[in-house]
């Protein structure tokens, strides 16, 4: 009998309890064996580590004195594990049956894919893809990120259209497959994001290292979304885009960076009195702070001892252009309209 490579599911919990006492069941009744079940608690104010300890005896708890958001808990906790797969887990999330094992044939049988997702589906509409991650995540040249699945705020209802084993350009944090030996090669999630952008900066990195990143919507989950902090949340809308620009600074060449970014903080604050005449000043102040803390960050906080390659070094998942034309202007909403495969990318099954 050939042993299984090793799984450790590994989600991050702050003051989530109640979620992980709904999720937590199906998670460890999940259909793989080499399989090893750790919370990673963010230093809870709730009950969540005395509720694990009664109720789930057999999951690895690793706990932590502060919150150090969602980069910083995750590389404090996976240093301390040792299996041949991280599958990174969300605590609002519920799983099928055998969402774990699609995912590792995968990797097995194509060593040169790092990371891969499953299809994330609403946990509330089960007929609509998820925000977070839908069929798997794109990027424009602008770094505005969208997936196969939902383009800016427009979701699609799933009717299998996404359902092909193909290349993307980022996998979701929600729920992400990668191999350990690549994400310690990587050094992990850069921590200064806190939370937000770090799953797809390090899926950017992983591909400029030589690795591809995939969809496998033979594995399906049903994600609650904003469960832990909604996207109208103003510190929701602060984080994505101060650490947008942080990432597209960390990964794109310097004058490649200078022009984006600077076109992109034109275009943001120019959005902003879109929101103003939607009466969502909130949003539009959230924007304006991001806007300082990025210039702060540049000129503070910058790791620019932090070698690693840079540019648009894999043309899996990336539109050439930006997605707000076609959306704004074409009225163009759905995937399928606005991205095509690019010519060497497609689908391996």
């Amino acid at each position: 009998m050939t042993l299984q490579p090793s799984v450790a599911v590994v989600i991050l919990n702050w003051n989530t309890a109640s979620f992980l006492l709904k999720f937590l069941p199906a998670i460890l009744s999940a259909a793989y064996d080499n399989k090893e079940i750790y919370v990673i608690d963010n230093n809870s104010a709730d009950d969540s580590v005395p509720m694990l300890r009664k109720h789930f005896p057999a999951v690895h708890i690793l706990q932590m004195t502060g919150n150090k958001g969602f980069a910083g808990g995750y590389n404090f906790g996976l240093a301390q594990i040792k299996a041949d797969y991280f599958l990174i887990v969300n605590s609002d999330l519920e799983v099928s049956k055998n969402f774990i094992a699609p995912l590792v044939a995968l990797l097995e049988q194509h060593p040169g894919i790092a990371i891969c997702q499953p299809k994330l589906l609403s946990l509330d509409n089960n007929k609509k893809f998820e925000y977070a991650g839908a069929a798997g995540g794109w990027i424009d040249k602008l770094g505005f990120p969208f997936t196969r699945g939902r383009i800016l705020t427009t979701i699609e209802e799933d009717e299998d259209q996404y359902n092909s084993v193909e290349p993307i350009f980022w996998a979701s944090g929600a729920c992400m497959c990668i191999r350990s030996s690549v994400f310690e090669k990587t050094g992990g999630f850069y921590d200064y994001y806190y939370m937000h952008q770090e799953d797809i900066d390090l899926c950017w990195r992983v591909q400029n290292m030589g690795y591809s990143i995939y969809s496998c919507p033979q594995s399906v989950v049903y994600h609650m979304g904003g469960g832990t902090l909604s996207w109208e949340n103003h510190l929701k809308t602060f984080l994505t885009f101060r650490n947008n620009y942080i990432m597209l600074s960390r990964n794109l060449p310097f004058l490649q960076a200078l022009l984006i970014v600077g076109l992109r903080l034109v275009i943001d604050f120019a959005g902003c009195f879109y929101f103003l005449l939607k009466k969502k000043a909130g949003i539009s102040k959230a924007i304006i702070k991001a806007e300082f803390a990025y210039v702060y960050w540049l000129l503070f906080c910058s790791d620019k001892k932090h070698k690693q390659p840079k540019g648009w070094n894999n043309n899996a998942g990336i539109y050439n252009g930006t997605i707000l034309i076609p959306y704004f202007i074409k009225n163009k909403k759905k995937f399928s309209e606005l991205a095509k495969k690019p010519p060497d990318a497609g689908s391996i099954i």
